[in-house]
Order: structure tokens, then C-alpha cells, then sequence
């Protein structure tokens, strides 16, 4: 157990010095006033033309006019700006949490938000339309038919609130509007209820606008403020009044639709896709492998400190080793994620970022899992080579390093291996934090390219890969420690 805990502690050591120095929009939320050097915005970057993925020059960039206001809010500031891309229903928590420090994303000032977060005063204003495949265009000429309908809209967003109150309406709640216009291309929805300024970007052959507009008047958008950040709060109000009165920000409106329109018409197949944008998905497998080799590290780690636990003569140690078995085996690493990556830091102030939440997640949930592989190994060594050991004077830890794990762990290993696998494949999770992984990075090709297929298609071949040369690397290893067996 001693040598166990001194190579935990040095491998905890080993993680934090490699997660605190990788580069990448990670950081945890700061101040945010004029003594910081950064100012952390939290936005849902694909909500064109407010914000979304462009690549300029080569380079993959969030842009549009929310991120425009946000470059002169910083500026007035004199600090970087640092764009933290995430789930629209995210943003409040990771602004409460202190993860960023403002939060853009044409969100609404409601009621309901204004009690957790402050909001500036508002900087522009949409109405709502409801977008419908062309074929159905004459479908809907009031919001009366659309009652009983099947809906999309955002997750968390005015238009879901909008979509409950239509009478019998089935609604689709998702993160991402291009995961609505799928949706709704794939004829799995009716209707999407989206901002105008928003809808522009998709309207093509396919998809159109129909007659229903819905009643609601204009809807107001504002930036999200920590609450009780006052300094913060008068600092961004200024920035918007000087914008105003510079009539700076219909300008930014004007060339971030522009540049929201300004996309190819012609449609790359998936090798064009994957050409395009193979440093994209290159970035994403460093990351995917990175999170899942420290995971099962970790794991394993955890699972053997379990394991003995478990196995152990006093009731207590036993007692935490089957109740975290049991826990960690009956939630799922999405809830575990959040608690990890959002309740930590709403309740303990403890920020983690996204690649040491996604490392610590995936750690003790393969843990769980070892602690029962390494178990049933060690319970499959015949007993009578422990009490040999003990009478030739070995004391109990030696024989278990010595004899007893060595042999069991052999055993096991296919089950490691395809815990390793598993482990890969489940990183993807970690995506929905803002986790460059290649899920993430599907997303966004998806986003630039306007296509809900290749991208991901391009992502399983590339996990698909990934785990098949693991797979191999593992029979070998695996033949060649069992070469002893058939002498």
C-alpha cells in the first residue's frame, strides 16, 4: 500500500504540472476586472452571426458580432480576451462558478436569469421566426398550426420557452442550432423556432421560413455578469454606450453576416472534409489520447487501491471500497463530469479545467471497473501460493507485489485492454465541458461546413483507428507475456 500511494502522489504531481501547462482556451475563470490580465467570455459558438466558427487564413477562429463587442470590452479593459466555446445551457453555470467572467451569446435578460447572474443593459435586438423544410412552407401561415407539432429550439434559450407554451407542441430541446436544422432535415421536427439573424445562415434549397411568426415582441439581448461583479457590470455598460453612440455595433451585425454568408456553395465529400481540416482532427486525437492514457493510468491506480480495500480483513475498508464501487458503477460520467467540473466549483470554489475534470472523471470511473477486474484476477491465483509465500517469512504486501499480483494481472489483461478501449471511446463525453477532443472537433467542422454527416463519419474512423491499433498492440503484448505458459 505504501509503494501504491507513493506512486499515486507522484503521478498526481506528474498530471497537474502537464494539465497546467498545455495551451488552449482551458483557463478558469478570472476576476475579470481592469487588474487582471484576462477577461474568460463564455460563448455557444453556433449561433451565427452572434458567434461562430470560421476558418480565416487556415486558421480555425470564433467570430461575429457578440465577439466583436467582446474584443472592445476587453480593449476598454486593456486585457486579452480568452473565448471558452461550451453548451448554451452551460453558460450560466460556468459563470456562476467563476470559470468565465462574462457570458455572450445573444441570451435573453429574462426573469428567471436575472436571478442567478446580472446582465448588462441591452445592445440589440431580434425577432423570432419559425424555420421549416421549403416543401412545408405553405404549411404553417399562423402559429395555430403548429400546435401538436413536432419542434426544435435551443436547449435553455427564449425560443424553448417560446416552443412549451404552443398547445400540444412536441419539442426538441438540443445544445446546438445545427443539431436543430438537422433535425429538421432529416424530417425528425416540423419546425425550428430560431432568431432571424440566426436563420439567415441556414436558409438554402432545403430549408426556408414559413408565414407563423410568433407573437412575442422583440427579444432583447444582453452580456451575463457574475452577480455582484459591479465593476465588471459598469465597465462593459460603458463600452456599450460608447459602441452605440458610435453606431459601431450595426456595423459589426452588418460584417458578421457577412461573413456568416460568405461559405462555400459547393459541398467537399468526406475526403475533402477530412483534408481541409485534418490538423483540426489532429488536434483532437492528441487530446482524446492524452485523457484517455492518464485515465487509465489513474484507473488503475484507483482500481488496485480499491481492490485492496475490498479484499481487506476491516469491515470499514471494505465497506468504502464496495460503496465506491457501487456508486461510481451506478451513476453516469456525465453526472460525474458535472459535479466534477461545475459542483466542485459552486460549492468548494475548487476550479479544475477542462482537461484535468475530464482526466479525474474518466480516472475514477475506470477505477471502479479495474477495482473488480483486479479483484476477480487476484481471487483466480490459487490461495495456497499466498499462505507458501507467507511461510517462507514474506510478509503479506511483499507477497501480494511479488507473487500474487504479477500472476494476476497477466490474467487480466484482456480486461484492461478493452477497459482501455472503452475508455477512448467514453472521452468523447468530456466534449460537452469544452474539451478539444475529436468529438469536439467534429462539431465544429460541422458547424463551419454546414454538414451533420461526414464530419462525424470522418471522427468514428478515426476512433475506430485509434482502438483497432490498441487492440492489436494489446494481443501482442499479450502473446508475448503467455509465451512462458506454453513451454
Amino acid at each position: 500500500m505504501k509503494l501504491i500511494s507513493r506512486y499515486t502522489i507522484m503521478l498526481l504531481t506528474f498530471v497537474v504540472l502537464l494539465t497546467a501547462a498545455v495551451p488552449s482556451a482551458l483557463a478558469s475563470g478570472t476576476t475579470g476586472t481592469s487588474d487582471s490580465k484576462k477577461l474568460v467570455l463564455g460563448t455557444s459558438a453556433d449561433f451565427a452571426p452572434y458567434e461562430f466558427h470560421k476558418v480565416i487564413d487556415g486558421k480555425d477562429e470564433i467570430v461575429g458580432f457578440d465577439i466583436a463587442i467582446a474584443k472592445e470590452i476587453a480593449a476598454d479593459l486593456g486585457v486579452e480576451l480568452v473565448i471558452e466555446d461550451m453548451g448554451f445551457d452551460g453558460l450560466l453555470p460556468a459563470l456562476q462558478s467563476g470559470r468565465v467572467d462574462i457570458v455572450i451569446s445573444g441570451m435573453t435578460p429574462t426573469e428567471d436569469r436575472k436571478k442567478s447572474i446580472d446582465f448588462s443593459n441591452t445592445y440589440y435586438k431580434s425577432k423570432q421566426v419559425i424555420m421549416v423544410r421549403n416543401e412545408d412552407k405553405d404549411k404553417y401561415p399562423t402559429m395555430a398550426e403548429l400546435e401538436n407539432e413536432k419542434i426544435g429550439a435551443q436547449k435553455g434559450s427564449i425560443q424553448e420557452t417560446i416552443g412549451q407554451k404552443i398547445p400540444g407542441a412536441k419539442l426538441t430541446s438540443l445544445d446546438k442550432i445545427s443539431d436543430i436544422v438537422l433535425q429538421l432535415q432529416t424530417k425528425r421536427i416540423n419546425a425550428a423556432i430560431v432568431e432571424d439573424t440566426v436563420a439567415a445562415g441556414y436558409l438554402d434549397d432545403m430549408i426556408g421560413l414559413a408565414p407563423a411568426v410568433p407573437d412575442e415582441e422583440q427579444v432583447a439581448a444582453a452580456i451575463g455578469i457574475r452577480k455582484g461583479n459591479t465593476e465588471l457590470l459598469n465597465a462593459v455598460n460603458g463600452t456599450l454606450e460608447r459602441l452605440k453612440s458610435e453606431n459601431k455595433i450595426d456595423q459589426m451585425v452588418t460584417e458578421a453576416s457577412q461573413l456568416m454568408a460568405d461559405r462555400e456553395v459547393k459541398s467537399p465529400n468526406i475526403f475533402e472534409v477530412f483534408w481541409q481540416y485534418k490538423s483540426f482532427y489532429a488536434t483532437g486525437v492528441g487530446y482524446t489520447l492524452l485523457l484517455s492514457a492518464l485515465g487509465v493510468i489513474f484507473g488503475v491506480i484507483i482500481g488496485l487501491i480499491i481492490c485492496m480495500f475490498r479484499m481487506h480483513d476491516m469491515a470499514v475498508l471494505r465497506w468504502i471500497g464496495t460503496a465506491y464501487v457501487e456508486v461510481i458503477r451506478g451513476t453516469p460520467m456525465l453526472v460525474q463530469l458535472m459535479i466534477i467540473y461545475y459542483g466542485l466549483s459552486l460549492t468548494f470554489g475548487i476550479n479544475f479545467s477542462a482537461l484535468q475534470a475530464g482526466i479525474i472523471t474518466l480516472s475514477i470511473n475506470s477505477g471502479a471497473y479495474l477495482a473488480e477486474i483486479f479483484r476477480a484476477g487476484i481471487q483466480g491465483v490459487d490461495r495456497g501460493q499466498l499462505e507458501a509465500a507467507r511461510s517462507l517469512g514474506m510478509g503479506r504486501a511483499a507477497a501480494m507485489r511479488f507473487i500474487i499480483l504479477p500472476q494476476a494481472f497477466k490474467a487480466v489483461l484482456p480486461a484492461i485492454g478493452n477497459e482501455f478501449v472503452t475508455i477512448i471511446k467514453e472521452s468523447s463525453i468530456i466534449s460537452v465541458i469544452g474539451m478539444v477532443d475529436i468529438m469536439y472537433q467534429a462539431s465544429v467542422v460541422k458547424n463551419i461546413t454546414y454538414q451533420g454527416m461526414n464530419p462525424f463519419l470522418i471522427a468514428a474512423a478515426i476512433y475506430f483507428v485509434l482502438t483497432f491499433i490498441l487492440s492489436k498492440l494489446l494481443g501482442r503484448l499479450e502473446r508475448k507475456l503467455s509465451a512462458s505458459d506454453r513451454r
